[in-house]
């Protein structure tokens, strides 16, 4: 069968985009044959610029022409905080969109791993068996997710976190850079752990925590 062609437009172009486009020019590990087309931001500054040796097309708005323009268009929104990465992520999922995912040749995702749309496994990152990864999450530089995690749609796990086996993280949450999470522990939504914290219990929905071990603050 052959294999599909996709043009994979990046949403942003800040400094979370070259990180995006390094993983997508490195090696196609999606399983599919790809050409990374360039950028839209709605920064005009941006406009025109090159980006990891790829233009910034212009605003979002273009993305509309580009659709019209070429086949098989797939996005990934390359946009760090979780907030402004969720709501264009579901303005352009409410458009009919579709999305493609980003993992680097350095990465080393186990096959029975389970990526939804628009994920980034970054350079270094280590994801175990049957854990499951959700829409629109970024796993970040050298971090590791071990077996049968489930990591919500929108999360961003930090650079250098380490999160052991059977941790369940909730939607939009962010895990701090370097920070540890034990095994089987349970964290809410929109939840932020701080940058070098040990989680030792559950996390509620909405709550930021700190420190070894980690506090509420």
């Amino acid at each position: 069968m052959a294999i599909k062609l996709t043009n994979i437009v990046i949403v942003g172009a800040g400094g979370h985009a070259k990180v995006v486009a390094d993983a997508l020019v490195s090696h196609p590990k999606n399983g599919l044959d790809y050409t990374v087309v360039g950028f839209v931001d709605d920064d005009e500054l941006k406009h025109g610029s090159i980006v990891e040796g790829r233009p910034v097309l212009g605003p979002v708005s273009h993305l509309e022409t580009l659709r019209e323009e070429r086949n098989d268009l797939a996005l990934i929104v390359a946009i760090g905080d979780n907030e402004r990465r969720r709501a264009v992520f579901e303005d352009l999922d409410a458009r009919g969109l579709d999305f493609a995912s980003a993992i680097h040749r350095n990465a080393w995702p186990a096959d029975t791993v389970k990526l939804e749309r628009g994920v980034l496994i970054a350079a270094g990152v280590v994801v175990n068996t049957d854990a499951h990864i959700g829409d629109n999450a970024i796993l970040n530089t050298g971090c590791t997710v071990d077996h049968d995690c489930s990591i919500g749609a929108h999360v961003h796990v930090g650079p250098g976190v380490n999160i052991c086996g059977g941790v369940t993280i909730g939607e939009g949450s962010l895990i701090g850079v370097g920070a540890s999470v034990i095994p089987g522990i349970r964290i809410g939504e929109n939840c932020v752990v701080g940058a070098g914290a040990a989680v030792t219990r559950d996390v509620p929905s909405g709550t930021r925590v700190g420190g070894v071990p980690a506090k509420e603050l």
